[in-house]
């Protein structure tokens, strides 16, 4: 599932409403109903108190649009609105209007914090305060909003994003973000909800279908995609019942040190178990007897070393490499490792000690052969490429 960034989500609306003639009120009043479908089919008419907070922007002009269909459809519904700023969105305002000529009366502005609802834990907040086009931290009386949402316990509802929650960026307050409850994404999760620091303000999510054109959506190249069960199936090939080992593939993982054979014993068994019909392993001698007792599967190749690699010299012929796993930093392996990299052709996959290596010695990754798979954790990552924002 494509991941799209904020510009790539606004250009989306405008080549819809382009392509569908629509207005951009049409496309706010699709979401919203969609918001509110998914409410409905949980809800059934249950009065549970609802609390939908409005922004001033076009979040809140879908809030606006949920809050309008659940009192049309009986709903016991308080509607406010955030008074964050003097200016309002054009698509805002129109469902400002709309939902006054179903209410007769306006929603309530909230402009501090002793204007705040009582909110019982067994109510639900609607969070459609700031969506994606928030560019600055929420004032100190809206931040006192979101936390008192925390305090609430109530389950908290928020639109396309939670509120105070940037696209592009770590928010510098916690508390000037809103911890839903559960987030309904318009078209697709925003990549926010995957990363280590943010995805907890939204722990649970899904995606509502909206709309937008099939032709953009399918043609626009995303810099990050969401892998899932839909994205692997297709990658799913049957095997045939005469087929043997011998057709599935040798991997050869390389690695180990004294105290870090484990590693390649975690690695040798993980291949196996995507697929690979056979498995070596490369290791120091004293690798040998471990692997031979742990994972008997594999074929074990020995270093002439018997603590570290020093020479990576296989006789063998394997279709994939793995390497990197606790092999370790000694110069001796640098150069084995700078040593194989010059004569090696195949796909690799380096991993730990393999980056390690790579992030000491950058030239080497103009050694690489196409097709490499880098496979990083945080701190990894950092010593190859520096730190970042």
């Amino acid at each position: 599932m494509k991941l799209f960034s904020k510009e790539q989500i606004y250009k989306g609306d405008k080549i819809t409403e382009k392509k569908q003639n629509i207005s951009s009120t049409d496309l706010m009043e699709r979401a919203g109903i969609q918001i509110f479908n998914w409410l409905h089919k949980r809800m059934q008419g249950a009065q549970v108190p609802i609390h939908v907070f409005c922004g001033i922007g076009n979040n809140g002009g879908d809030g606006l649009v949920v809050s309008r269909h659940l009192i049309t459809h009986g709903y016991n519904v308080n509607t406010y609105v955030v008074n964050c700023s003097d200016k309002r969105s054009k698509d805002f305002l129109v469902n400002y209007d709309r939902i006054k000529n179903v209410t007769k009366q306006w929603p309530t502005l909230l402009s501090c914090k002793e204007e705040f609802p009582v909110i019982g834990h067994d109510d639900i907040i609607v969070d459609a305060i700031f969506g994606i086009g928030l560019n600055r931290p929420a004032d100190d009386w809206v931040k006192a909003l979101f936390q008192y949402f925390r305090a609430s316990k109530a389950f908290t509802l928020s639109v396309d994003v939670p509120s105070g929650l940037y696209t592009n960026k770590v928010p510098e307050d916690e508390d000037a973000v809103v911890w839903s409850s559960f987030t309904l994404s318009f078209q697709s999760p925003k990549l926010v909800f995957f990363l280590p620091e943010t995805a907890k303000f939204a722990v649970q999510w899904d995606v509502l279908d909206i709309g937008i054109d099939r032709d953009y959506l399918f043609a626009t190249e995303t810099d990050a995609e969401l892998i899932g069960k839909f994205e692997v199936l297709p990658l799913y090939k049957p095997r045939d019942k005469f087929s043997h080992k011998g057709h599935f593939g040798h991997s050869l993982i390389i690695g180990g040190s004294y105290g870090k054979i484990g590693a390649v014993t975690l690695a040798s068994r993980a291949a196996l178990s995507v697929g690979a019909g056979l498995i070596s392993a490369y290791v120091p001698k004293c690798g040998y007897t471990i692997l031979q007792s742990s994972f008997p599967e594999a074929m074990v190749l020995t270093d002439v070393d018997k603590n570290i690699i020093t020479d990576i010299d296989v006789n063998i012929d394997p279709t994939v490499i793995g390497i990197g796993v606790g092999i370790g930093t000694d110069n001796l392996t640098i150069t084995a490792f700078e040593t194989f990299l010059k004569q090696n052709k195949l796909p690799l996959v380096i991993d730990a000690d393999g980056i390690n290596i790579l992030a000491r010695k950058k030239s080497l990754l103009e050694l690489l052969p196409e097709n490499t798979v880098l496979t990083p954790h945080p701190k990894e990552l950092e010593r190859l490429v520096g730190t970042w924002n």
